[in-house]
């Protein structure tokens, strides 16, 4: 301790974990992790406090395990031993994978601010913003021929690896050249139309060999994937021929929405989603909840990572569940557009007390987008005495309601009646006849006019500083230092993961999001569909040494064939 005060005097961000909060978990903490039996392993609450240290400090696992056998700071905030050799920077990765299991995150994360609530670090009852930022899968971006292709590819390589014999009177030439490497084939193949039937076809007789061998037990997510990636781009015509989807407005019998349509057979929870015209991705979304209090530090309180085409608005209730398991509930809520909705703002306010600020959903009338006529402000609404006063003085001669909607973002739908000899004024409305005036429930309405930033957050200084500006910020990795946006390939589970290391993180740099992955490097050798199309099995003949002597010719291989290691 004090070779660490005299080198650092002014203390650094380690040095603070271990003095201000007494290091973040300890190893009781971890103890459902491990078994009970066994060899005795490291401590568990330092590598978790390594892996906050290494996001802080964007180092990859190789420089933090350096810096834990080197730096004094480092061997301070985890209470080692100067002679301390630290450890293998491989640990970090099997310490992330058993992170990855169950809800292991989210309960490091509770303990992590429960200590920082002790602290004093973090406190209910202030001011906190919620932001979103997608994710990108760690998949390759196909076309839909493409995609089909690769599942057929995908399924292969599973039975191949599970059960080849089940591949014996199926798999041949042919099959070894379209399916024994990874596809790419781009926007424009040559010769569209046959592809496509010939790899439908090769799909439907996959899956009905593997049926009929009642192998669709044992069939592992690959075949699933296969399964499902069929459906949703074929479908047979009245004459029970294969046929390929097309959108309903060609003409077709339409393609399956996003939100259920799979992009990819490695990551089935993957999901195309778009905003705008200009971003659009496969992933995920991360919803990341912090303290923008002017007299704290800024502090990740939640982080919610849901489907790429889940509705900002779905989310907040959620945000505002787990934040008050933890004590956590702010008193003001600033959020983006996409958050705030009529029933959401009522049901923070009714079940939790908070006050959600942000931009609310523009008038979408024609009245309000010309500016002429009377638009649904226009309009005095009694609900009391359940009446509605139009800008001409005539009061509504019935009230109905409230009716449901479809969206599940919009409150129910209180409608208002005029007579025709009412309104004498029927070419300000958006028709010349006289149409009923909807508007919301009573406390709907009321969280609208109780918006009390609404103004300021979209032109003062104030509010432009404190709004939820999280959309473009990195999440670098801290294995690899690059953009934490791509998944891992199983997905949803384990790309939960990352953003839950920026707890302590006092803010991110912004800067303009990756554009994808690169290209997956091709095999150095044969796979499995290769050897098996061109040998006929999975088991490789033993290579003869130089003095072994035999009589027997050699041959030539085949064409096609591919030799490798």
């Amino acid at each position: 301790m004090q070779v660490a005060r005299a080198s650092n005097p002014g203390g650094t961000t380690a040095m603070c974990v271990r003095d201000r909060l007494d290091g973040l978990w300890t190893d009781e903490d971890f103890a459902d992790w491990y078994p009970r039996d066994g060899r005795p392993g490291l401590s568990p609450a330092q590598l978790a406090t390594v892996c906050v240290l290494q996001f802080l400090l964007g180092l990859s696992d190789r420089q933090a395990a350096e810096a834990v056998r080197c730096r004094i700071d480092f061997k301070y905030a985890m209470a080692m031993e100067l002679a301390d050799p630290g450890f293998h920077h491989s640990v970090l990765t099997d310490f992330r994978a058993r992170l990855a299991e169950d809800d292991r995150a989210d309960r490091l994360l509770d303990l992590a601010l429960a200590r920082l609530k002790e602290a004093g670090l973090v406190r209910e009852r202030t001011t906190q913003r919620t932001d979103s930022t997608h994710v990108l899968a760690a998949v390759r971006d196909l076309t839909r021929l493409e995609l089909i292709t690769e599942a057929v590819r995908a399924a292969l390589e599973e039975v191949a690896a599970t059960a080849p014999h089940l591949l014996d009177e199926l798999v041949d030439e042919d099959w070894g050249r379209r399916y024994g490497r990874p596809v790419r084939l781009g926007k424009n193949p040559t010769k569209p139309k046959t592809r496509i039937l010939a790899t439908g076809n090769d799909a439907v007789r996959l899956l009905e060999h593997l049926y009929r061998h009642e192998a669709n037990r044992v069939s592992g997510p690959r075949v699933q994937a296969l399964r499902q990636i069929t459906v949703q781009n074929y479908h047979r015509d009245t004459a029970g021929r294969l046929r390929w989807r097309t959108a309903e407005k060609e003409g077709g019998p339409g393609l399956p929405p996003s939100s259920r349509a799979v992009v990819s057979p490695y990551d089935t929870s993957a999901r195309y989603a778009r905003h705008g015209h200009i971003i659009s991705w496969k992933g995920f979304a991360a919803h990341l909840t912090e303290t923008c209090a002017p007299d704290s530090p800024n502090v990740i309180t939640d982080v919610a990572t849901t489907a790429a085409t889940t509705h900002d608005g779905q989310v907040l209730p959620g945000i505002h569940t787990r934040l008050a398991r933890r004590g956590l509930l702010p008193a003001e809520h600033l959020v983006d557009a996409g958050y705030t909705s009529l029933p959401r703002l009522e049901q923070a306010i009714r079940e939790h007390q908070v006050t959600v600020t942000g931009p609310l959903p523009g008038n979408p009338t024609r009245q309000h987008r010309r500016g002429e006529g009377f638009a649904r402000d226009d309009f005095h609404i009694d609900y009391d005495r359940r009446e509605v006063t139009c800008p001409q003085g005539q009061v509504s001669q019935g009230w109905h309601g409230p009716y449901p909607t479809s969206s599940p973002t919009a409150a129910p739908l209180i409608v208002a009646r005029f007579t025709k000899s009412q309104c004498p004024h029927r070419g300000l409305s958006p028709t010349r006849t006289p149409r009923p005036a909807a508007s919301r429930p009573h406390r709907a309405a009321d969280a609208r006019v109780e918006d009390p930033l609404r103004g300021p957050l979209r032109s003062g200084r104030h509010g432009q500083r404190i709004r939820p500006r999280i959309r473009n910020a990195p999440l670098p990795l801290p294995r690899t230092g690059k953009d934490t946006r791509p998944a891992r390939p199983d997905g949803h589970r384990r790309q939960h993961r990352a953003p839950q290391r920026t707890t302590t993180h006092p803010g991110n740099p912004h800067a303009p999001p990756t554009n994808g992955l690169p290209e997956l490097p091709r095999p150095a050798g044969a796979t499995p569909v290769e050897i098996l199309a061109h040998t006929g099995n999975l088991t490789p003949a033993t290579p003869r040494s130089p003095t072994e002597s035999s009589s027997e010719p050699v041959s030539e291989p085949r064409a096609g064939a591919t030799m490798g290691a």
